[in-house]
């Protein structure tokens, strides 16, 4: 179950209600022709901002080494290590390896949704790259975001029903994320198969986690903090708004960064 919406109808239609779903690429006015996988991970290995995970069940210690060794080892060798590595500040890229990203992604973007009536408090995009078996944590994110697979091939994996298998509760406080998914049912699973090009859709607040099929796969999501259409937030966005307005010690703009990858 992954139908695509194709039009800007659907998609204010269907925004705001599990399941995740694909976006046709026709619809979305991207413009730019990313970097080399290999080039950006070189470049973004190095900027003290990018998060790398080193995974695998072996030896810890090798683990240790190769997460120390990261940033500086050749290449070849560290694309046959198994990590998941993020970056949610591709600002810092955008006088160099993105130079035009603003201008040829982020811009066109913002204009069609605010277009449809869309309104935010952050639209912004934030980089993942992995290698061959890697995922991602099991985790919700406090914002939706359009996911656009670049280079290699992922499962976005999330449920056809998330309110049935979690409640937005669970989700807002964070107490559901972990290394891997809790036991479920396939028939509860609801996957997005994503090749280069393709682009989904991920709910605010929905259970979700992301695997590596290909020696590199790499995509950006942007995120949308306090997405609202006409008026009108998702019902697990207003759910997350209500428990900030109940707690404001917890400085509700800290839903701006994703930290659980």
């Amino acid at each position: 179950m992954d139908n695509t919406v194709e039009t800007a109808r659907d998609f204010t239609s269907r925004w705001h209600t599990p399941p995740n779903f694909r976006v046709a690429a026709g619809l979305v006015p991207f413009k730019r022709a990313f970097p080399d996988t290999i080039h950006v991970l070189d470049v973004a290995r190095r900027d003290p901002e990018t998060r790398v995970t080193i995974l695998g069940g072996g030896d810890p210690a090798v683990r240790t080494a190769q997460s120390a060794a990261f940033r500086t080892a050749p290449l070849d060798e560290i694309t046959t290590w198994p990590f998941r590595l993020a970056h949610f500040n591709l600002e810092r890229f955008y006088d160099g390896l993105l130079r035009d990203f603003q201008e040829r992604v982020m811009i066109p973007w913002r204009t069609f949704i605010a277009s449809q009536g869309f309104t935010w408090l952050r639209c912004a995009p934030a980089l993942f790259i992995s290698s061959q078996g890697s995922s991602s944590t099991y985790h919700a994110d406090n914002s939706h975001g359009l996911v656009w697979q670049i280079a290699g091939t992922k499962s976005f994996h999330s449920y056809r029903d998330p309110d049935r298998i979690t409640p937005v509760e669970a989700a807002i406080s964070g107490e559901i994320t972990a290394e891997q998914p809790p036991p479920h049912s396939a028939t509860d699973r609801h996957s997005i198969r994503m090749r280069p090009g393709d682009l989904a859709w991920s709910h605010v607040l929905t259970p979700h986690w992301v695997t590596s099929e290909s020696p590199l796969a790499m995509s950006v999501t942007i995120s949308h903090g306090g997405l609202c259409h006409q008026g009108c937030y998702a019902h697990r966005g207003a759910a997350l708004r209500r428990h900030w307005d109940a707690n404001p010690n917890e400085v509700w703009l800290t839903d701006l960064r994703n930290t659980r990858y």
